[in-house]
């Protein structure tokens, strides 16, 4: 079975930091795209930012650029997001997702993991 399990999340002060973790198994992480969606409370799911498969290139929503990095480890079958000057407006629950192809614009994934829970107070 695939399975995403998605880790890092807690609440910081704005300004702060988090790191999400992203462990992948039971496919083949190097031929997979990685990224990490959000979903706040009455709104719909959105793109943060992905990680391709090789050659390797990261992509960033234009509300996270500058702030947010994403990163892969191929031997630990991991994805990393350092998210650091945190706002209020990223409070979302954020998501991993998987799949050949993933565009941040479209909220579809072959597959994804559960949520993991991020509050940034002001």
């Amino acid at each position: 079975d695939v399975q995403l399990q998605a880790s890092g999340g807690g609440s910081v002060q704005a300004g702060g930091s988090l790191r999400l973790s992203c462990e992948v198994s039971g496919l083949l992480f190097v031929d997979y795209t990685i990224g990490w969606f959000r979903e706040a409370p009455g709104k719909e799911r959105e793109g943060v930012a992905m990680i391709s498969r090789r050659p390797t290139s990261a992509h960033y929503v234009d509300a996270v650029k500058g702030r947010f990095t994403i990163s892969r480890d191929n031997a630990k079958n991991t994805v990393y997001l350092q998210m650091n000057s945190l706002k209020p407006e990223d409070t979302a629950e954020y998501y991993c997702a998987a799949a050949k192809w993933l565009e941040l614009s479209i909220p579809r994934s072959d597959y994804w993991g559960q949520g993991t829970q991020v509050t940034v107070s002001s």
